[in-house]
């Protein structure tokens, strides 16, 4: 009998790659929504479900997959906050999710968003693209990033990754993590505190984990006024870790030069829809986020979407099916 897969979350772009690396020969089923309550009858008739972040695996809809047989609730990301996993215990299903992907994909957004906003591409290419003017503002005159520190918090695969991709540009490097690897101490000079780091970079990148209840909104009003004036500030780590309106609050004060992130806090209803209004974004933080264009830069958790990485996501999901059907056992368990 074909094992049958849902998939939610498949975009054009990943369709080949599911078919390419599906190398079990599974039934899979390429799903472009993600999983919601609205749509949940689509898991019928499969014998499990493959998720991406943004999905709804909340209570309801794991009761119902549990009523169709469906106990393996696997993920094809690293995070779980979208999946209730105290639910998931108990209806005795599995979840398994991926171990990680390419750190590049990530890290390199990252460096992109930084450099942008330090080089002022958005103001410059938006004055020529849709004004029509050629002249060079005040605002279009930059550091070198050779010239500046970059402060990385969360030096792990992808912050040590990103320290890599700013030393070969010459920058200074420095970090903060309370786990310091011995690959990471040979890029990075490490600070004894968090704040110790804030005060001296130039560039603050955000890759540090998020753990509810321990460092929600940790990017806030105090986090902020520590940093040096004009520093710009880089998250596509978690969302939860960012207070919006400090954010907005230091930007309007002229603190902080530049902002960018990937992701947003309760990002479940905004991205991945399209609005026909600024109005129309749940969430008015985010939209004064968007009218602070071309400070602030905003894109919509698109760090994964990259050949390597969706490979590496795909390749590992099939694995952890295969492995827990030929063997009752998965490495990648989540408990």
């Amino acid at each position: 009998m074909t094992f049958k897969v849902a998939c939610y979350g498949v975009r054009s772009n990943e369709v080949d790659i599911f078919k390419q690396y599906n190398k079990y020969n599974y039934d899979l089923t390429l799903i472009e929504d993600l999983l919601t309550e609205d749509n949940i009858e689509t898991a019928k008739g499969h014998d499990a479900v493959l998720l991406r972040g943004n999905c709804v695996a909340n209570r309801r809809n794991l009761e119902l997959l549990k009523s169709w047989g469906i106990d393996l609730v696997f993920t094809r990301t690293v995070g779980i906050n979208h999946i209730d996993m105290e639910a998931i215990r108990d209806l005795g299903q599995v979840v398994a999710r991926v171990p990680g992907y390419s750190p590049n994909a990530i890290a390199e957004l990252s460096v992109t968003l930084a450099m942008s906003l330090l080089r002022n591409v958005p103001y410059t290419t938006e004055a020529t693209a849709k004004e029509f003017d050629f002249r060079v503002k005040p605002r279009m005159f930059s550091r070198e990033v050779r010239n500046c520190t970059v402060g990385i918090i969360g030096c792990g695969r992808i912050g040590l990754t990103e320290a890599k991709l700013f030393q070969g540009l010459g920058a200074k490097v420095i970090g903060y993590d309370i786990y310091q690897s011995d690959a990471a101490k040979e890029v990075v000079e490490f600070k004894d505190s968090q704040d110790d780091l804030l005060k001296e970079a130039d560039i603050v990148s955000i890759h540090s984990a998020y753990i509810e209840g321990e460092n929600d909104q940790m990017i806030n009003q105090h986090f902020i006024e520590t940093m040096k004036d004009d520093a710009i500030l880089v998250n596509t780590a978690r969302g939860e870790l960012q207070d919006n309106q400090a954010i907005i609050d230091a930007l309007k004060a002229d603190k902080l030069y530049g902002f960018a992130a990937d992701v947003l806090p309760n990002e479940g209803p905004i991205f991945f829809h399209n609005f026909d209004r600024l109005e129309d974004v749940p969430d008015e933080t985010v939209q004064e986020l968007i009218k602070l264009y071309p400070r602030v830069l905003l894109t919509p958790h698109v760090g994964s979407n990259t050949d390597e990485a969706v490979k590496n996501m795909v390749e590992y999901s099939m694995d952890n099916f295969e492995e827990y059907l030929t063997s009752g056992k998965v490495a990648n368990l989540v408990e």
